[in-house]
């Protein structure tokens, strides 16, 4: 089942043959690879004729001679059309030994458009991010959205249920095929290990991988909730399992290079500057959640949190955690003109003083930017004071 994923579908559009190169990053199986695809067929509708598209996905076997720079870069070489542009798709790149030595040589041509994506973080790091610097462009994918998911299932069930679907049988696109709860496990269970031990193990030279996977389990279990290094080594260390905060902090380098979990810093509104302590982590997909840690302790309105967040980055934001003087706001949006949005989560505020409790962060905020509530409770929307209080899956599908 090949889904729309048009804002990225576009974004290719808007910058074919365009003398830079298109970077697609994101976390593995969230669909970058059907992107290609998706791009490829609205390439050979436009006239684009099949031997002027060059795709290798570098994990097929297959391609594994082509998996040293100068062999990979001989091959595309000897394939592309004199006179004609060629569009090269370098599919999970990272396998490649000194890539970067490849990808800019083949930038260096003139009739040569090309696009790459990795699965984490480090293929942007150190050599290539340098070596390219101002020669490429970013695109960072995630699963499926609520919307994207939505259009997975027309009309065979009302939103509530498929929001129930989305965060519990996971957002990752393959899942939508999948019949019963025991297969989305199985799926998301080979997911997870091949994240922890490729992207994070291997990578980090994580010499104690049972530590690794104990520090995910507790961050899988407090997203939503202010962590440090220090923080989960003392709560680790009081559980019976010791570990340095300096560990800590490599794994959750490793955690978030490989694009599993997202950092967000804190943001001070009235002092206008970043804080260094106490971040909050969120998950790229809520169903490893639940496949790592069951149904128990579900704190719902940390799930809706971690959907909301991952929604704003979607939508290009640079995401923080907003503190108020000793209150704190959910998310803090800035857009890349520097404009500002704030934005609480909450299931229900039907009851008075719940519903106060959730508006006075909002309240206290000084300045005139745009304040919204985003609640579960499917009420129309209404203002309070100025901040408009919204029914969250109406905003998730909102374009």
């Amino acid at each position: 089942m090949l889904i729309p994923r048009t804002e990225y579908l576009n974004f290719l559009i808007d910058w074919k043959e365009q003398q830079i190169i298109k970077v697609i990053t994101g976390i593995r199986r969230c669909g970058k690879s059907t992107l290609f695809e998706l791009f490829q067929e609205h390439l050979l509708s436009c006239g684009v004729a099949p031997e002027q598209i060059i795709a290798i996905n570098f994990e097929d076997v297959d391609n594994e001679p082509l998996c040293g720079y100068k062999e990979l870069y001989e091959h595309v070489k000897s394939r592309m059309l004199p006179g004609k542009m060629n569009y090269i798709f370098l599919d999970e790149i990272q396998h490649v030994a000194h890539y970067e030595k490849a990808v800019d040589s083949l930038f260096l041509q003139k009739n040569a458009d090309v696009y790459i994506t990795g699965s984490n973080a480090y293929f942007m790091s150190g050599e290539l991010a340098t070596l390219l610097s101002g020669r490429y462009v970013e695109l960072k994918m995630l699963p499926l959205s609520f919307a994207e998911y939505v259009s997975a299932f027309p009309d065979t069930m009302n939103r509530e249920e498929l929001y129930r679907r989305y965060v519990y049988n996971s957002s990752f696109p393959y899942t939508v095929e999948l019949k019963s709860r025991k297969q989305v496990h199985t799926y998301l269970d080979g997911l997870y290990n091949t994240v922890v031990l490729n992207d994070i193990v291997e990578r980090r030279r994580v010499q104690n991988p049972a530590m690794l996977k104990s520090v995910i389990r507790f961050l899988f279990d407090n997203i939503g909730n202010t962590c440090s290094a220090k923080r989960i080594a003392d709560a680790m260390t009081s559980a019976g399992r010791k570990i340095a905060s300096r560990t800590v902090e490599n794994y959750l380098e490793g955690i978030t290079d490989s694009l599993l979990m997202y950092r967000v810093s804190r943001f001070d509104i009235k002092g206008k500057e970043y804080l260094r302590l106490l971040d909050k982590y969120y998950l790229a997909d809520i169903g490893l959640r639940y496949y790592l840690l069951g149904t128990r302790n579900v704190d719902q309105g940390h799930i809706l949190e971690n959907v909301v967040f991952l929604e704003l980055l979607r939508r290009g934001y640079q995401v923080y955690i907003g503190k108020a003087g000793s209150a704190e706001v959910d998310f803090v949006a800035q857009d890349c003109d520097g404009n500002t949005e704030y934005y609480q989560a909450a299931l229900t505020v039907r009851e008075k003083a719940t519903l106060a409790q959730e508006l006075a962060p909002l309240d206290s905020i000084p300045d005139h930017n745009p304040k919204y509530l985003l609640v579960m409770d499917n009420d129309p929307p209404v203002s309070h004071n100025g901040i408009r209080q919204k029914y969250v899956l109406d905003w998730l599908i909102e374009k």
